[in-house]
């Protein structure tokens, strides 16, 4: 079977900004920019992305288009059939269980939507909606209809169902929060919230911040060892990984500022709690739409639009998930059957999240932001020490080596992983310690 591939840049600037927009660019992005010094966490933001996110992108596409291959094919090249299998086996696992709850998240979402147009929060509203979104027959119903809908995106293919939904959606939801900023722009007292917001405070710059900004670089993103390395085995063979990735990174870094734009002032002007979380968008948002004129249009766009690029990532979870099932021996069985199989081996999992939401936290602690950045390190020693210095290089610098090719090996073969490293050991300090 022939490996698909995008059909154009713009199909894949689009397709990798539509999987790295996520709901971190609404609900965590905004509170620490505003937490950790305004305009100069986004400064170290943008420096720290530059150095260590888009290097480390560009690597996860290179080992996927070195490849060919899903995550088992991917490492098993890199490490060897027994190692490889094992890692991509439990980045498999990873993904299964993290998307098990991020659908879900979005099925609450797509409910907040719905019920911002059609009920509204006035009165007995929020009550309402309340006990709709701890409805679990409603939500499973509205998380397996999601799922359906990305197998079926992800059963017409690249070109016809992926590049497609990418090419609809992302554009949708730029041209929602750039007017959702404009809205934001004319409530009084929203341009001095905003200036306040913007200020920097190098002062309030520490360790602790710059690593929080190092990490949200990364999670951003979308790196993992997963959804970034199965689209990237769908780039050609020449398209030029690092500008790609540079343009997709600042294009997901705008799509967060935006966001913060829109949501930090208005949160301030109406007094509400600008918490991070799913408590941000399921709970805050909808009071601020209550407040705002012509809160229930503006609440329901937004919403369906943030739902929308949220799908996207769920669509590059399952494509993770049915290419990892090939990767098993599944391209004999026919794509159509183990799509069907995902299908019936996530629907049970979902099921917990959606009647038991409490778990997702532990879920997450679990299979979220650590294993994240454990199969983006294995990513990247998988492709500078398992595959070389001359494979990598010729993925990345197809016109030759050069110093600034040799720095960038040794950046990605030394220094990002040590980042990454650290990452991983302050998050399992705070896992253990609650620090």
């Amino acid at each position: 079977m022939t490996r698909p591939v995008f059909s154009s840049r713009a199909a894949v600037l689009l397709t990798m900004i539509g999987v790295s927009v996520g709901l971190g660019n609404v609900w965590r992005f905004p509170y620490m920019m505003g937490q950790y010094g305004g305009s100069a966490f986004l400064v170290i933001y943008l420096l720290l992305t530059l150095a260590f996110a888009i290097p480390a992108l560009t690597a996860e596409w290179a080992l996927g288009r070195a490849t060919r291959s899903g995550p088992i094919g991917a490492f098993s090249h890199a490490f060897g059939r027994v190692p490889g299998r094992v890692i991509g086996t439990i980045l498999l696992i990873t993904i299964l269980v993290a998307d098990s709850y991020y659908v879900v998240i979005i099925a609450n979402i797509v409910y907040a939507a719905g019920f911002t147009v059609l009920r509204g929060f006035d009165g007995s509203g929020m009550a309402d909606y309340q006990a709709g979104l701890q409805n679990g027959v409603l939500q499973y119903a509205l998380a397996l209809a999601l799922m359906a809908s990305s197998l079926y995106v992800i059963h017409r293919g690249l070109r016809r169902g992926i590049e497609v939904v990418s090419r609809w959606f992302v554009p949708f939801f730029l041209i929602v929060i750039v007017w959702l900023v404009i809205s934001a722009f004319r409530l009084d007292g929203a341009l001095d919230h905003m200036t306040e917001f913007l200020k920097p405070d190098f002062s309030a710059i520490g360790a602790e911040e710059i690593f929080a900004a190092l990490g949200q670089s990364f999670f951003s993103v979308g790196l993992g060892g997963t959804f970034m390395l199965v689209y990237g085995s769908y780039l050609g063979d020449k398209e030029h990984l690092l500008p790609d990735a540079a343009v997709t990174a600042f294009g997901d870094t705008a799509a967060a500022v935006l966001a913060a734009l829109f949501i930090v002032p208005t949160v301030l002007v109406f007094g509400l709690d600008m918490s991070t979380g799913p408590g941000l968008v399921l709970e805050t948002l909808p009071q601020l739409f209550a407040n705002l004129a012509g809160g229930r249009w503006l609440g329901g766009l937004f919403l369906l639009a943030l739902a929308m690029v949220a799908f996207l990532s769920n669509i590059a979870a399952l494509e993770v998930l049915v290419r990892g099932a090939e990767d098993f021996g599944g391209k004999a069985t026919g794509r159509d059957r183990v799509i069907v199989i995902v299908a019936l081996v996530q629907a049970p999992l979902i099921a917990l999240s959606a009647f038991r939401p409490e778990v997702i936290a532990i879920l997450d602690m679990i299979f979220g932001s650590g294993m994240q950045v454990m199969g983006s390190l294995m990513t990247l020693l998988a492709l500078t020490w398992g595959l070389g210095k001359r494979e990598t290089l010729k993925q990345v610098f197809p016109q030759g080596e050069g110093a600034f090719p040799g720095f960038y090996f040794h950046w990605v073969r030394w220094v990002v992983p040590g980042a990454l490293l650290v990452i991983l050991l302050l998050y399992l300090r705070s896992v253990f310690t609650g620090q």
